[in-house]
């Protein structure tokens, strides 16, 4: 564990697992070595842990870069946010937004991308990161009177920790970021969730998307991972995809209420179930 105060998610993240985190603690396995999380968003049971050795993951970028640039260059991105904060508008968001479609961020240094991605998610609707086939950020301007948008504190703290700890930060496939996972080791996979309707679409986190088939592949890397003696835990949705894919292996399955905050109709926010799978 960490001794640098509470460190918590530096950004928004869609599906996060802050309201989950009691459910999770109380089935950890009470003893093991290395950490894994192969899809690690932003990172709510990552950072209650702190653990002293880990390999986090993600596929998207600009999420990636943001993680290595807090560990390397902190003061740099502290000094983006401040300068985003200063001039937060919604023509200044779009102004920023922008630079995915004009050439601009091929141009911006590792701080300048990751404070632009931070700002915008801290700002922008529901802090939903959504990208276009075109792998353009596209999210509108949110409407809130004063967004969080910088935590020095927490910030420096979230810095000396992945400094100061064994942390392996990866940006590739799920599957990849799990290869060095040994007896003893402990997964936590959170992916994009099934759909629980068919008028529900896989959420597009990166433009690559989260289908049927990586959903077959992560429960055929559940069995894997069983077989060589790691702990392992999966969040989902209730649907039936899941407890069909997960009811036949799982030692555990609980279902947990969580809010739900993304969606287009209004009456569909609000109250849901989710699934905590695990193999012990």
């Amino acid at each position: 564990m960490n001794k640098l105060g509470n460190l918590k998610p530096f950004t928004k993240w869609v599906g996060g697992k802050r309201q989950l985190l009691p459910q999770l603690l109380d089935i950890l396995p009470s003893n093991y070595n290395t950490y894994y999380e192969p899809f690690i968003g932003g990172g709510a049971l990552f950072f209650e842990l702190a653990p002293k050795k880990a390999v986090i993951n993600d596929n998207n970028k600009e999420l990636v870069l943001a993680y290595q640039v807090i560990k390397d260059d902190v003061e740099s991105l502290i000094s983006e946010l401040r300068r985003h904060q200063e001039n937060n508008s919604k023509e200044y968001y779009l102004a920023l937004r922008s630079a995915d479609r004009d050439g601009r961020i091929e141009k911006m240094t590792d701080s300048e991308r990751a404070g632009r991605i931070l700002y915008m998610l801290r700002v922008n609707f529901n802090g939903l990161y959504r990208v276009n086939s075109k792998n353009q950020f596209n999210v509108p301007y949110g409407k809130y009177k004063n967004p969080s948008i910088l935590d020095e504190a927490n910030l420096r703290n979230i810095s000396d920790y992945l400094k100061m700890n064994d942390v392996s930060i990866l940006n590739g496939d799920f599957e990849v970021a799990t290869k060095s996972a040994k007896k003893g080791d402990l997964v936590y996979f959170d992916p994009p969730y099934v759909p629980l309707s068919p008028t529900e679409s896989f959420t597009n986190y990166t433009a690559n998307g989260f289908g049927y088939e990586e959903q077959i592949r992560l429960r055929d890397l559940f069995v894997e991972l069983d077989k060589r003696g790691v702990f392992v835990i999966v969040s989902n949705s209730t649907a039936d995809l899941v407890y069909n894919l997960y009811e036949p292996i799982a030692k555990t399955l609980i279902e947990v209420g969580a809010t739900r905050m993304i969606n287009s109709n209004a009456k569909k926010r609000g109250k849901i179930n989710e699934l905590i799978i695990a193999n012990f």
